[in-house]
């Protein structure tokens, strides 16, 4: 299932050595040129984790971050506290506006009333090491390395796997890919949430 992907047309080498994959996910991917290749060659050998944060370091950043969150509403939490949903909405307000730096900075103020254990916080997360500075306003500025978006993004998405029911992990991460390769065309990639 390579099909076309633009958004994950991005050359595999330089994604590699952010991945840290382990003897089976490396030679499965061995000789691959672009990233589209390699999450379909993880998928085909059952390396749904891995396939996985190889789509969220390979998809732009504003594409990886929206990922995160259709992966976080598609697994709803009944008992979601309120500062998670906020760090949700903050996120999406992010990608829908991903030139604010200001709406960047209130992802990351909602991601830390949360206590990063949800993969709303990690979408949100997400967004705020997307560019800019993280250093506080007023500060030198830091940039954030290139790779820690896709880390948040990649956390997130396995937190959303796990959620309430790990058994239906690797179902989900199916469903996951299809919403990762929905965006890398250019679509929603939405993902129907479960209802139990």
């Amino acid at each position: 299932m390579t099909g076309n992907f633009p958004k994950l047309a991005t050359p595999l080498a330089p994604l590699l050595p952010r991945l840290e994959l382990d003897p089976p996910a490396a030679n499965a991917i061995a000789g691959v040129a672009t990233a589209a290749e390699g999450i379909a060659r993880l998928e085909a050998a059952g390396l749904r984790n891995e396939a996985a944060r190889l789509a969220a370091h390979a998809l732009p950043k504003r594409e990886a971050v929206w990922w995160g969150c259709m992966c976080a509403r598609a697994v709803p939490d009944p008992a979601l506290l309120t500062v998670d949903a906020e760090a949700l909405l903050a996120a999406e307000a992010w990608v829908r506006k991903p030139g604010d730096d200001g709406l960047r900075r209130a992802a990351m103020e909602a991601a830390q009333r949360t206590g990063f254990r949800t993969p709303e916080a990690w979408a949100a997360v997400g967004a705020f090491w997307s560019s800019g500075s993280m250093a506080p306003l007023g500060q030198p500025e830091v940039p954030p390395p290139d790779h820690l978006t896709g880390v948040a993004i990649s956390g997130g998405v396995v937190l959303a796997a796990v959620r309430l029911r790990p058994e239906r992990a690797q179902d989900r991460l199916v469903r996951f890919l299809v919403s990762a390769r929905d965006i890398a065309a250019g679509g929603a990639g939405r993902i129907e949430k479960e209802q139990d």
